[in-house]
């Protein structure tokens, strides 16, 4: 099959706010070759993501995505490592590169896996999809008593596993942090695995996150993840000689794998987590998910947004221990939960896996994309670049 059209969606909700929630905008990636097409989602901000697939070279190491990809063939696995070879050096000064090229893999997968009848994961040699433990990932609330809330509801919704995140943490004193991890562990029950997501709000501060670590064994965190910046990784391995029950988990702000492998050798974490809208797509998330297995680190996916990333986030670790946590987002936009036209949902005992289905197994809601569609057109010196392609 000869990759015969890119088209790229730019969704957004109405109004975007300052939360930290990646689900308020979507890039949709859709793929046709061969009779076939596939779709994945970049977790990025759109509009510089479409512009790195289409803008004009700069020199010969700064390219766009797009032209890699167009005309290219694709038939099989190898095929798609080719052409991510070839943008990784071709676009080694494009930094959006990873980004945008991501969605495009997730799509190329899919794509494949359609038109060979046969889920992604198989694909990568897997031969059974596990069943996973899904964590609940929300934000904390404004105050303890909300975040409390927050936990009940999510405890009430049957989740065995809750992770709290971003919010006030880290904003304001240690005592206010210690709050909300008490109000967090009320609101779960004891019984419950609980997660904190500190969302890099201490950059490099050590001593910073060292003095939210005795509230965190208090509670019986499982993990600290991203206390620190993706690539502090010297802060990393200090503080994780600080950790005794609580881990420390990372690596969704990882472009490539080698940030990846950096984070797991030099930073100390017990978890590491990617997302396949970053990395570069569902291959080098399943290098590091191998990677990961050979240094007795946990690998976790990572993905805040629709069915479609949560769906290209399991391929790659498809194949891990029954029971494995993986990140199940409760918290979506309403642009997240429509564009998709079927979901991913536990099952009756509350497990999730990735879809025994050809390719990432999720359609598309045509009429949801309209509704949230923005209308894009980019232009250089009369010639236009790009136009929000038909639906």
């Amino acid at each position: 099959m000869r990759i015969e059209a890119v088209d790229l969606f730019y969704l957004a909700m109405p109004e975007i706010t300052d939360e930290g929630d990646s689900s308020q905008d979507a890039l949709l990636v859709r793929v046709a070759a061969g009779g076939h097409v596939g779709f994945g989602e970049c977790e990025a901000a759109p509009l510089p993501s479409i512009a790195a697939f289409v803008c004009p070279k700069s020199h010969g190491a700064c390219h766009n995505v797009g032209d890699p990809v167009l005309g290219a063939m694709l038939d099989g696995p190898d095929d798609i490592a080719r052409i991510a070879r070839r943008i990784t050096w071709e676009s080694m000064d494009l930094l959006q590169a990873a980004h945008t090229w991501s969605g495009v893999e997730m799509a190329l997968w899919d794509l494949l896996g359609r038109a060979q009848g046969a889920p992604a994961w198989s694909l990568l040699g897997i031969p059974r999809s596990g069943r996973r433990t899904p964590y609940a990932s929300a934000l904390f609330g404004p105050t303890p008593q909300e975040t409390l809330v927050v936990g009940r509801a999510q405890r009430a919704e049957g989740f065995r596993a809750v992770k709290f995140g971003w919010g006030p943490i880290g904003r304001g004193s240690v005592a206010d942090d210690v709050a909300q991890l008490h109000a967090a562990r009320e609101g779960i029950g004891e019984d419950a695995i609980l997660l904190v997501d500190a969302g890099q709000i201490f950059g490099e501060d050590v001593e910073a996150a060292a003095a939210r670590l005795p509230a965190l064994e208090a509670v019986h965190a499982t993990w600290f993840e991203e206390p620190f910046a993706g690539h502090a990784y010297e802060a990393y391995a200090a503080l994780a000689r600080h950790c005794r029950g609580v881990r420390l988990a990372g690596g969704e702000a990882s472009h490539n794998a080698h940030m990846a492998r950096h984070l797991m050798a030099f930073g100390g974490v017990g978890f590491v987590q990617i997302d396949c809208g970053r990395i570069g797509g569902i291959g080098p998330a399943r290098r590091v998910a191998e990677l990961a297995a050979g240094r007795g680190v946990t690998y976790v996916n990572h993905t805040f947004t629709s069915s479609l990333a949560l769906s290209a986030s399991l391929q790659p670790f498809a194949d891990a221990a029954d029971g494995a946590l993986c990140e199940y987002p409760v918290q979506l936009k309403p642009l997240a939960r429509a564009f998709t036209a079927n979901r991913i949902l536990r099952d009756a005992d509350g497990m999730l896996a990735a879809p025994d289905c050809p390719g990432l197994g999720i359609d598309i809601d045509w009429d949801a994309v309209r509704r949230y569609l923005v209308e894009t057109e980019i232009t250089v010196e009369g010639r236009v670049l790009y136009r929000t392609p038909k639906v």
